[in-house]
């Protein structure tokens, strides 16, 4: 067993884990040298839990001191604040659903932010997500992104304030890992991806864009309070910046037509 600090979002993570050869928690958790911050949120990992991933059903129950998160792959045991938790994982994939579970559910809580269902490049200073469902084309646009710096393949960190929205270097992956040198970023746009023969850009309507990105939440309901704070956080992210439909070819060309 081993504890070090880490860096998620803007939230400094306190980490215990039980040494695994199958389990690389560097991916998800860099060590930072600042040792003397507090840590926002601690998290307690331990392996050789459950079964190997069969669905993505998780059952959830809340309690007055404790809410757990239980999927055949993992359970989460956490605070109702979220913030300490023990997450028992049964491998590497588990580990990382786990996480974006657990950080999902505190920055909500907290009023903080969204993880979203995308990827995001950077260019000219600004973020750019690529949302969609699985099969759109969020990794596709990762891919021809680059050299742009890439903030996301699959799952978004956006920081949601009246003042700014930023995005965050997601450890959440799937394929394009992260250098790890990634600054936050303002959001300059959001695109809705479709596949198409041709590149066209066309701007959504506010409340047509709110419908379009509450299914791209990654978030695990179980408190009506809870859900008024995401819609809260999307209103306010639909308000801040441009959402677009984005019928693109699988070629770079697309961002011509980003600003």
């Amino acid at each position: 067993m081993f504890k070090y600090l880490s860096k998620m979002g803007e939230h400094t993570v306190e980490i215990s884990v039980a040494t695994s050869p199958s389990i690389h928690c560097e991916k998800f958790f860099g060590k930072i040298e600042n040792t003397f911050q507090v840590p926002d949120l601690k998290v307690n990992i331990l392996t050789s839990y459950g079964s190997s991933f069969t669905d993505y059903e998780v059952s959830i129950k809340k309690q007055v001191d404790k809410i757990t998160f239980q999927r055949s792959d993992y359970l989460i045991e956490s605070t109702p604040d979220y913030t300490s938790a023990t997450i028992h994982v049964h491998d590497e994939l588990a580990l990382k659903h786990a996480l974006m579970n657990l950080y999902s559910s505190y920055i909500v809580y907290h009023n903080w932010g969204l993880i979203i269902h995308s990827s995001c490049a950077v260019q000219n200073g600004k973020a750019h997500i690529f949302a969609g469902h699985s099969g759109a084309g969020k990794s596709t646009a990762a891919r021809l992104s680059e050299p742009r710096d890439l903030l996301s393949d699959e799952a978004t960190i956006v920081k949601i304030t009246e003042d700014e929205i930023t995005v965050f270097d997601s450890p959440f992956r799937s394929e394009l890992q992260s250098t790890g040198y990634q600054q936050p970023s303002p959001l300059g746009g959001i695109q809705l991806l479709h596949q198409a023969d041709t590149n066209r850009l066309e701007k959504t309507r506010k409340p047509d864009a709110l419908l379009s990105l509450m299914d791209k939440v990654f978030y695990w309901s179980h408190d009506p309070v809870e859900t008024q704070r995401i819609m809260g956080l999307l209103r306010t992210l639909v308000e801040k910046v441009p959402v677009y439909e984005l019928y693109f070819r699988k070629d770079p060309t697309f961002w011509e037509l980003i600003s």
